[in-house]
């Protein structure tokens, strides 16, 4: 099966990412041994801390390209960035400066972890009235889901899209993070999982253990449209409707707590 990958720190030293070309060659090896055809490169866009233009992430984009066709690896890459809240969001992202998936209509959004921003949901709807489709990433690891998780609700009834980091599922990032990303995906609130992939052991380039894990939790159909229906349809820039609806578990979402023991006894 092919894996589509639409969230992965693979650009050589661009941010908290790969260090080197060597290193993004062989994320690059390991995505394709687990069946990813496509990974779309997205470093931070984080100002103060990491602020590459989108020229300069189009450059080492083509570039790493280049150096996967000259190394024989069979993956395909596209341009984006895992952008972060700053005043004029608005204005960078419908001025280019902030890039989204393969030039789409969607763009990945990172909101603060600790701290549920301010006007944070102003934001989301003004950039879908703007046309574009934002992408929440990895909410499972916020801080302030509980305490906030029905901002979160309403954000996805707007629509918002959530997309889950496959650590996150498989207990990579711990029993917290596994907790919210197995709630989340029951109660049928997830669109896309992604590796979020910034190297080879600890945050590795790997999707086929969250699919599996996705494919018992949701079905085989959802777990396809999660890893493959629904990024196919980012990369092509089509509609948010013209994607099929989430699907949940009716059995365990009508059960949202199944899994509390484990997360109180979090560490």
């Amino acid at each position: 099966m092919a894996l589509i990958d639409l969230h992965a720190h693979i650009l050589p030293a661009m941010d908290d990412g790969s260090p080197d070309m060597e290193t993004s060659l062989d994320m690059a090896r390991v995505a394709v041994a687990d069946g990813i055809v496509v990974m779309a490169c997205t470093p931070l866009v984080m100002p103060g801390i990491y602020q590459p233009t989108a020229h300069e992430i189009e450059m080492s984009y083509a570039g790493f390209q280049l150096r996967l066709q000259e190394a024989g690896i069979p993956l395909d890459v596209v341009a984006g960035c895992e952008a972060h809240s700053r005043p004029d969001f608005i204005q960078a992202l419908t001025g280019g400066q902030i890039p989204t998936l393969n030039n789409s209509r969607y763009v990945l959004y990172d909101p603060p972890r600790m701290v549920a921003p301010p006007r944070l949901e102003e934001m989301l709807y003004a950039m879908l009235d703007e046309d574009y489709v934002p992408i929440l990433t990895s909410p499972e690891n916020l801080k302030w889901i509980e305490s906030h998780f029905e901002v979160v609700q309403r954000l996805v009834e707007r629509g918002v899209w959530l997309q889950l980091t496959a650590g996150s599922l498989s207990g990579r990032q711990g029993r917290q993070s596994q907790y919210w990303a197995e709630r989340l995906l029951e109660e049928g609130m997830v669109h896309i999982l992604a590796s979020d992939a910034h190297n080879l052991v600890s945050r590795p380039p790997i999707l086929s253990e969250a699919y599996e894990l996705a494919r018992v939790a949701v079905g085989t159909d959802e777990a396809l449209n999660l890893v493959c229906t629904r990024p196919v349809n980012i990369l092509d820039d089509e509609p948010a409707d013209n994607s099929p609806s989430v699907a949940y578990n009716a059995r365990r979402a009508k059960e949202p707590h199944w899994l509390w023991p484990r997360y109180q006894n979090a560490s």
